[in-house]
Parts: structure tokens; sequence; C-alpha cells
């Protein structure tokens, strides 16, 4: 059999992989892992569902040596004190959320990367050939994720100094952007032009919001969620993503921010402050940026904003919701008033929430 016949990789392919991954061959079962390291059954079962891990039977030797050593190393952490009993699920469910993710991008990657290198007209990529690009991938993608990971941590050193517990309160802005009719445009497309064009939204949501000192929260297919310490900062994105989204190929975009105080506890945020962003995102036309009160207080006064009140609308959760519409100053030489579309004595909440 020539290179250009040779079958997919088999059962063998997959065993090699997964001996490679998990540090070592499957041979315990659920109960003597958690024997091994010290773990009671139902502890072990919540931290392995925790991190979002199908069921093991308990007669399924579905766990290897890595598995002793990686709960050896958790009840070393809970002895010492650095990680409560309490929220030992809530780490796990983080970590899994979004080390699963990252798997999944990288599994697709690497594919990929098989596939085009296999030299066939098929792209079957042979056991060995699976397995050697497996070898030399995966040690520098660890690498790059311990670097990104640090850098990451360093850019909190402040908050981890003044941290007082599990959970850290500041005065943040928070802001959703939100694709308009990204459900019923993306019933026509095919999986490659969906998959680009989500691509294409986060990579520019994520650049714009960096350079305007914002975090990304997390990306929900038409969404992105978003946070900025500063009032200026937020509407910079707010209102700039709009733009360097725009193309007659793609959804428009819609943005809503608040300000106020907010909890962020593994990676997330957790405030009436992130609603209030939902609800005047959900509420914004396309392209425009519509903030609360507090946000709105911040900016006006500035000559980098305009700063205007629209009609109170009832939305789910309030009943009188006062929105402000954020824009650029209008120039001289700009012969069209940019919010010109937006009549405060007719808004309307029903006809601004698109899709």
């Amino acid at each position: 059999m020539d290179d250009a016949e040779a079958p997919p990789p088999g059962p063998g392919a997959r065993e090699a992989l997964e001996r490679l991954l998990l540090g070592g061959p499957r041979r315990y079962t659920r109960l003597q892992v958690g024997e091994q390291a010290g773990m009671p059954p139902e502890r072990t079962l919540r931290l392995w569902r925790a991190l979002g891990f199908p069921d093991a039977a308990d007669d399924d030797p579905a766990f290897t040596d890595a598995d002793v050593a990686a709960l050896g190393v958790l009840s070393t952490l809970i002895d010492s004190g650095f990680i409560g009993p309490g929220s030992e699920a809530s780490i796990a469910r983080a970590m899994g959320q979004s080390l699963s993710r990252l798997a999944d991008w990288q599994t697709d990657m690497l594919a990929d990367a098989l596939s085009r290198g296999a030299g066939r007209p098929d792209g079957a990529v042979s056991t060995d050939e699976a397995v050697a690009a497996a070898e030399a991938l995966l040690p520098r993608l660890r690498e790059v994720q311990d670097y990104v990971w640090r850098r990451h941590l360093a850019a909190n050193v402040d908050r981890l100094l003044a941290a007082t517990g599990p959970g850290d309160r500041r005065e943040l802005a928070v802001g959703f952007a939100d694709l308009v009719g990204y459900t019923s445009r993306s019933r026509g497309m095919g999986g490659r032009e969906l998959g680009a064009m989500v691509e294409d939204f986060e990579s520019t949501a994520a650049e714009v919001i960096a350079r305007h000192h914002g975090r990304v929260v997390k990306t929900v297919g038409d969404g992105v969620l978003f946070t900025a310490a500063s009032a200026t900062d937020a509407a910079d994105i707010g209102l700039e993503l709009p733009d360097a989204w725009d193309a007659a190929d793609r959804p428009p975009l819609r943005v809503g921010a608040a300000f106020g105080a907010v909890l962020t506890r593994l990676g997330d945020v957790y405030s009436p402050v992130v609603n209030l962003a939902s609800r005047l995102t959900s509420l914004a036309r396309p392209g425009a940026l519509l903030v609360d009160r507090e946000l709105a207080d911040r900016l006006r006064g500035t000559d980098s904003y305009r700063v205007r009140p629209l009609r109170r609308v009832s939305v789910r959760g309030y009943d009188h919701l006062q929105p402000w519409l954020v824009r650029r100053p209008r120039h001289a030489d700009d012969p069209q008033d940019r919010d010109a579309h937006y009549d405060e004595d007719a808004f309307d909440a029903e006809d601004a929430t698109g899709d």
C-alpha cells in the first residue's frame, strides 16, 4: 500500500495520543483513583463533573497516574488553606469551562495542520504522523499557554495585592456588544461561512477592547461582554466597535453599557449593572451606543462625547429605564447629524430591539 492509500488513524493512534496527553495508560477506576488520592468517592465525582467530564462507570478503568497526582495536588492546596473546601467545585468548573473551549479550538487547529501536512489527496494521517505531530506541537502550545497565563496574572497584580477574598468588588463599566439580526442571518449560512463570521467578530471585538484598556469577559456567538475601568474607555469601545465591524456583508452591531459596583469572581462579573447593560443593548438601534445615567454623568462635560437622554421606556426588570445616547462630537465639515434617526419623543423600545 503506497502513501496515497494509507488509511486514516485507527484505534492505535487514539491509544497512542491518549497515552501522550494523559501521561500514561488508563488503569484506575473512579473509586480506585479517589482511594489512592485520599478523597471520598462523592468528592471525586463532584470535581469530575465540575470539570465538565461525563460520568465514568464504577468499573471503568478511565483514569491514569496523572489523575491521581492531580487529585493529590488539589488535596495539598486545600490542606494548606489556599483553596477552601467550599470553593473547590467552583474553581474546577471555571477552569473546566475555559480550558474546554481552548481545547476545542486547539483540536481543530491540530486537525487542520495534520490534514494539510499529510501530503495525500484525501488528507489521511498515519498513526506515526499523528503522534509525532502531537509530540512536537503540544509542548510548544503548553509554553505559550503558560506565558499568556502569567502575563494575565501580571496585568492583575494591583487586584491581587488589594484583594480581600474570593470575590473582588470594584467600580467598573460593563458593556455588551450584540450583532443585530444574527439569528435570522445565521440560518442561511453554511458552517464554514458562519464560523468565519464569528471568528472575524471575536477578533475585531478583542482588538478594539484591548486597544482601549478593556477586558473581554466572555463571548457568546452573537455577542461579547466586556468591562473597562473608566467611563471614557467604555465609551471609546462602544463607539469604535460598530465602526470597526461595519461592512456590507456583516450584520450591524449595537452596544449598551452601564457603570457601577460589580463583583468579579472566577473570571466572570456579577451585578445588577450587568443586567442593566444587557437591557440597554437590547434597546439600542444598529450602530448606536446607549448607556445608563451613571455612565452618562461621567462622560458629560468632556469634549470627546455628545450625551443626551432618550425617552424613558419599560423593559423586563425596569419600569422606567432612562437610556442615554452617546455620540462623537459633530464636526463643521460633517453635513449629517449622525444621531438624527433617534428622536427621544418617538423612542419606541419594541421598535428598537431588532433581533
